[in-house]
């Protein structure tokens, strides 16, 4: 019997390797002659730099600045053929940041784009940038910043990092700008389709989990307006209401405004550079799961698109989730065969994340026995 398995990381729990270690256990307990094949996935959050480099390339480490300006040791990863991946999260994601220090008001991408002129630096010019898990709201000013556009306030000084700075921005002044992005290519791997303002727009939906209080996401809605408003002065790019641009705190609207940007589904850029496709030929059963499933995972995140590909090539799929919410009927029509929970009885979060990994062998082991059950009986 011939087993793929494929799942995203379970968040602030286990990686998205270790998410297959533990899978692979359950499967040899159930099926000791089993062919097992571990390929960790991701969809363009935390996790698709190492998913990307599993399949070959190198890891750089930068000294960069973090999401409230404390130097950070982040990295960046060249693929076999010169691709670079920058991973948001590695520089100004939300984990850098302790939850009662989270402040979207201060937190800056500027490490990002510092990471992006590292990699300028290293040769690369074809880029895949996952935009997931950040700790910022500033509209992806600090990344532009970094990479040498001066944002001036009404005494021509540079504003200051972070959201709260974006309603002092009087001018825009791009002549000492990187002139190696126009040279390059960008693809934004992401699943998000939110604009950069309004109801559905960066700051009113992503901005609480940021640490963002009510009275502070009117202000840096404000300041988001302002910065949007800028922008169209400038480059003729309207980001209010484009599809993408509230990505990341707003820094996919900075990429769409400023650099040769495309946005493609997060998981589609990593199955396409990952052994996915391959592994599927011949199998009988893929594996795949992240920490929760639910009716958002049907917009594009990591176990759909596992399922979609596995129903491509006419293999059934079941995943594994810590939690499982309402919705996940509207997985089925593509390919997702049933979703089980790793929980096997009554436990607090606390102890459903401290005992993953044996919780995830578990699941999996049941889950080949009801297969081999199934095949035995037909």
């Amino acid at each position: 019997m011939h087993i793929v398995i494929a799942p995203d990381s379970f968040k602030g729990c286990l990686t998205a390797e270790a998410v297959c270690e533990a899978i692979a256990r359950g499967v040899r307990k159930a099926l000791p002659s089993a062919s097992v094949v571990l390929i960790p996935m991701a969809d363009g959050g935390e996790g698709t730099l190492d998913s990307l480099l599993a399949s070959g390339g190198r890891r750089v480490c930068v000294r960069v600045a973090g999401p409230l300006g404390e130097p950070v040791d982040a990295a960046y990863g060249v693929l076999d053929g010169g691709v670079a991946v920058i991973e948001l999260a590695e520089a100004s994601g939300l984990g850098l940041v302790p939850e009662e220090r989270r402040d979207p008001l201060r937190a800056t991408t500027y490490g990002t784009g510092e990471l992006i002129r590292a990699a300028l630096d290293d040769g690369c010019r074809d880029f895949i940038l996952a935009v997931g898990g950040s700790a910022t709201n500033d509209g992806g000013a600090g990344m532009l910043q970094a990479l040498g556009l001066r944002l001036l306030d009404e005494d021509g000084l540079p504003i200051g990092p972070g959201g709260g700075e974006l309603g002092r921005v009087a001018a825009i002044d791009a002549s000492g700008f990187d002139p190696r992005i126009a040279e390059s290519r960008f693809v934004l791997a992401s699943d998000v389709t939110n604009p950069l303002v309004g109801p559905q727009g960066a700051t009113r939906v992503f901005g609480p989990q940021k640490g963002a209080s009510p009275e502070t996401i009117e202000r840096l809605e404000r300041g988001m307006m302002h910065w949007a408003d800028a922008i169209e002065r400038h480059a003729g790019v309207r980001l209010h209401d484009m599809p993408g641009a509230g990505a990341a705190g707003g820094i996919g609207g900075a990429f769409l405004a400023f650099f040769p940007a495309e946005f493609r589904r997060g998981i589609d850029v990593v199955v396409e550079r990952t052994p996915l496709r391959e592994a599927l030929r011949g199998a009988d059963l893929v594996i795949t799961g992240e920490g929760r499933i639910d009716s958002q995972t049907a917009s594009g995140k990591t176990p759909m698109g596992v399922a979609q590909e596995a129903m491509r090539a006419g293999v059934p799929a079941v995943a594994i989730a810590g939690s499982v919410g309402p919705g996940i009927e509207a997985l089925y029509p593509h390919g997702l065969r049933a979703v089980f929970s790793l929980v096997n009885g009554p436990m607090t979060l606390d102890e459903a994340l401290r005992n993953a990994a044996p919780l995830l062998e578990g699941a999996a082991e049941q889950i080949v026995r009801a297969v081999l059950a199934g095949r035995k009986e037909a």
